[in-house]
Parts: structure tokens; C-alpha cells; sequence
């Protein structure tokens, strides 16, 4: 008689953002039961002034407040700004690169730079890096990576390097930039609107920050090919060293012809697009007070007859953008992009909203997220909570609270992956007490978006690292042992960053 088989044990399968974020909501609505209730004075601007904290009438969050506290969270009420406009931008700018990816204007610029350095393919570690880079800085580039791995793994193994080089191009690359993120809206974009700032604030101490961890990156990645290049078993993938040049050996100039002109003018045309949002992010005059040339060139614009109404009187001067602004610029340049392609109607169409499908999570993820600073304000615990970070940090340098925040971010980003999640989810929270402990708002956001890209190089639950270790044959235990020393250095490095910065 045949035993019955054993049945099999159910492994642990890690919840959702949603999941984890609404049982955070539901957590924070417990503790309005149990903490205080209390509330800070502000000034005309509504920022928050210290020492005046009072405790006020409690109001508990009950069943009917936690459902509506993500619906709040995206329209916002008196207490909490919604994340609407976030959410509508982010929608807006997946719908654009819906249209460029259409193009495969990306696709086959990388393909071009990989074929003109055919012979020279050591100097694509640095160029690739940097292009990696300014895409992960700029718009979170992080799956669109995927697509890179057929072709950079054949060019890496064929010229004597392995494939960890191949996926620490596009990989490494990309997660550096978001780790530095400068403007890239899923990251600095939704934390700065947690903290009514723009996402221009800090702009230069995260593009220093940017420059350095692209540097080290690109020298480890560098040198570790150089090293296998000599001596291909100092190769962490020596021992299946054949397979992979019998499994990626292939032409990799096959199907690949030259761009067209047109793509190349949807590429000058994404590059300008970022460019353009950048100098309308940038508070000019706030850096310097004679740096007026965009107020009084818009100025004499909208005042040329006709031409002024025919551009728009209510255009928004370079230096003042906020998130209506540069959403608009992202749809604009989509329709100009279609025209420049010459793409059908139909395709635009359906190519943009294919593009806002794919980010519709990310939108939602970011209401849900602000739920939680909905259920804290509602019930009047946000205030205390302030008040004991408050009191707490009376007698804690900058220093050593900003390097802190970043180790807090590491644990935190695993257990919410999604970078606009976590920034709605927490920087309503440790922005402000940030200012107790004498730190910028704005060294906060970077303190976060260092932490989650450090994270997302290695986080076994990021689809990107697992796609790209799948599609190269490797083992993470391999990809954690290449990367570790790197980890390290960026992780040294961004803490004596935070903490210099923090006492300038």
C-alpha cells in the first residue's frame, strides 16, 4: 500500500507594499487609542514652531477612518495635503516614456554605443555607467535595465570579461543614480511634496553625492574586469566560465541596424525634456538673489501682444516649477515626440496609456502610503510624536542624527521596497523632527534615497536584481560576494557625506 505523500510546506511569501502599508494604517490607528493627543503652533507658511507643543482632545481612528485614510490621501482635507498632483505626474511621466520606448530610441542608442566601441569595450564601463547613472538620478531608472542584459552579457564575455560585469554596468549604474537621486520624481519628487519643498531643494548636495558614488562604482566595476581580464580565474563565475560562452556567444550586431534620424531626435528630445525640468526645479533666485533671468524673460514674453496670450500670460518662470508644471512639460513633450516620430495617432494613444499602466501601482502606492500621516494627523498624535523626537534630540548632534536616519531608511526599504511608498510613508514624520535636531528637510530626503538605492543593489525582493541575475545564470549568494566590498564603501562613504553635510 503506498503512503500518502507528505504535503508540501508552504513557504513564507513576503506581503505586498499595499499589504505591509495597510497594516501600518491599521497599526497607527490602534496607537491613536494609546498615545496622547497634542498639537505644535505654525507660522503663515505652516511650518511648524518649536517649543509650543500642547496636548489637545484626543480622537481616536476607528474602522470607518482607516478605509477612508488612502481615499483622503489621495484628494487630502485640512490636515494633510493630498497626493494627487504626485500621483498624476507619475502617471503622466510613465505615459511618456510609453511614447519613447515606442521609438526604441533607447534600446538602439545603447546598441549604437556598444557597437562603435567594439575593441575598446573596457571604456564601456565608465560611458554606460554614466548614462545608467543619469537615468536612475533623473527618472528612477531601474526595470528598464532589463533590457540591456541580452546585449551588454555577449559584449562582456566575448572580450574576456564575465557577465557580474555586464549586469554591474546597468545594475550597479543605474541603483547609484537613485541612490543619489537629484530630481527623479519617484524618490525626490514624492518626498519633497511630503515636505512641501521642492524637489530643487539640495539639488547641489546631491549631485556632489551623485558624482561620488558614480565614481567608486564605476572604479569597482573597472577594476574588478581588469583583474579578470589578466587572470580570468580571479573570475567569481571561473568555474562555468564555458557554459556562459557557449550559452551568450552569439553576434550581438545581428537585427541591429543604425539609428534613424528620427530616433536620434526623440533622444536630444528626452535629454531636453529633463533638462528643461531641472532648470524649472532649481529656486534660482533662493540661490542667488540677482539670478532673475527666467521672472523677467517670461515677464517680457507674456507682455508681447498677442504672442503673450497666444503662449499662455499665467506661463510659471523657470525657478518656480512645481509638480503642475513639470507634468505638463512631460505630456507637452509627448505630443511633440509623436510629431517629431511621426507616429500614427493610434499608436501615441496607445502607447501612452500602456506607459501610465505600468506606473498605475506606483500612483496608488503613493495615496495609500499617505494614508498613514492621514490616520497620525486625524488623530492628533503626529504632533506628540514630534514633540518626543523633539525632546528626545535636544542634546543629539546633526551629525550623528542624520547618519542615523540613514541606517533607520536600510531596514525600512526592505520592508517597503517601493521608494514613493516609503518616502509618503515616513517623511511627514522624520522631515520635522529632522529640524529639532538642526538638519535640512532636504538632507532628510537625501539620507532616504540613499538608503533605498543602497538597498535595492542587493534586496533579493526587487524583481530587477532577480531578473537580471536570472537572465546572466547567476546565483545571488555570487552576486552578493561580488558586490559586497562595494556595499561597504558606498555605504562608509554616503555617512561621512550625511555628516559632513550635516554640519555645514
Amino acid at each position: 500500500m503506498q503512503e500518502p505523500s507528505a504535503k508540501p510546506k508552504r513557504r513564507f511569501k513576503m506581503p505586498s507594499a499595499y499589504t505591509i502599508l495597510f497594516f501600518i494604517i491599521i497599526i497607527i490607528a490602534i496607537l491613536t487609542w494609546i498615545i496622547p493627543a497634542g498639537q505644535y503652533s505654525t507660522d503663515k507658511a505652516g511650518n511648524i514652531i518649536a517649543h509650543t507643543y500642547r496636548a489637545v482632545k484626543a480622537n481616536p481612528q476607528g474602522i470607518w477612518d482607516v478605509f477612508m485614510s488612502p481615499i483622503v490621501g489621495m484628494v487630502g482635507n485640512d490636515k494633510t495635503s493630498g497626493a494627487i498632483d504626485v500621483s498624476l505626474f507619475i502617471l503622466v511621466i510613465g505615459g511618456f516614456l510609453g511614447v519613447v520606448n515606442r521609438t526604441k530610441a533607447l534600446d538602439d542608442g545603447i546598441a549604437t554605443i556598444v557597437r562603435r566601441f567594439k575593441g575598446k569595450e573596457k571604456w564601456l564601463i565608465p560611458i554606460l555607467m554614466i548614462l545608467f547613472a543619469a537615468g536612475g538620478t533623473s527618472y528612477g531608472m531601474s526595470e528598464e535595465t532589463i533590457a540591456f542584459y541580452p546585449l551588454l552579457i555577449p559584449v562582456m564575455i566575448g572580450v574576456g570579461f564575465d557577465s557580474l560585469v555586464a549586469i554591474g554596468i546597468a545594475l550597479i549604474g543605474s541603483q547609484v543614480g537613485c541612490l543619489a537621486s537629484t530630481v527623479n520624481p519617484f524618490a525626490t519628487g514624492v518626498a519633497s511634496q511630503s515636505l512641501n519643498l521642492t524637489p530643487g531643494d539640495g539639488i547641489g548636495s546631491r549631485a556632489l553625492l551623485l558624482v561620488l558614488t558614480t565614481a567608486l562604482s564605476i572604479w569597482y566595476v573597472y577594476h574588478y574586469a581588469a583583474k579578470i581580464e589578466k587572470d580570468p580565474t580571479k573570475s567569481y563565475l571561473y568555474e562555468q566560465r564555458d557554459e556562459d560562452r557557449a550559452r551568450f556567444l552569439v553576434s550581438t550586431d545581428a537585427d541591429q541596424g543604425e539609428m534613424t534620424g528620427r530616433q536620434k531626435s526623440v533622444l536630444s528630445l528626452f535629454g531636453l525634456t529633463f533638462v528643461l525640468m531641472i532648470m524649472g526645479l532649481i529656486p534660482w533666485d533662493q540661490i542667488n538673489s540677482h539670478w532673475t533671468f527666467f521672472t523677467t524673460f517670461t515677464k517680457w514674453l507674456t507682455e508681447i501682444p498677442f504672442l503673450g496670450n497666444l503662449l499662455g500670460s499665467d506661463i510659471a518662470p523657470m525657478g518656480t516649477w512645481y509638480f503642475s508644471e513639470i507634468t505638463m512639460l512631460f505630456l507637452f513633450m509627448s505630443v511633440v515626440i509623436m510629431f517629431v516620430f511621426k507616429m500614427k495617432e493610434s499608436d501615441f494613444i496607445e502607447s501612452f496609456f500602456s506607459g501610465m499602466n505600468d506606473f498605475i501601482g506606483v500612483a496608488i502606492i503613493v495615496a495609500v502610503a499617505r494614508g498613514i500621516q492621514v490616520v497620525m494627523n486625524d488623530g492628533n498624535i503626529s504632533a506628540t510624536v514630534l514633540h518626543w523626537g523633539e525632546t528626545g534630540l535636544s542634546s543629539m548632534s546633526s551629525a550623528f542624527f542624520i547618519i542615523l536616519t540613514y541606517i533607520f531608511y536600510i531596514p525600512m526599504s526592505f520592508l517597503i521596497p517601493s521608494t514613493s511608498g516609503l518616502a509618503a510613508a515616513t517623511m511627514g514624520i522624520i522631515g520635522p523632527i529632522g529640524k529639532f535636531a538642526g538638519v535640512a528637510p532636504s538632507l532628510v530626503i537625501t539620507a532616504y534615497q540613499a538608503a533605498s538605492g543602497w538597498v535595492n543593489l542587493i534586496t533579493p525582493t526587487s524583481g530587477v536584481v532577480m531578473g537580471a541575475l536570472a537572465i546572466a545564470h547567476v546565483n545571488i549568494n555570487v552576486w552578493w560576494k561580488f558586490i559586497a566590498k562595494l556595499m561597504i564603501y558606498l555605504f562608509i562613504l554616503t555617512c561621512v557625506f550625511l555628516g559632513i553635510m550635516a554640519i555645514l
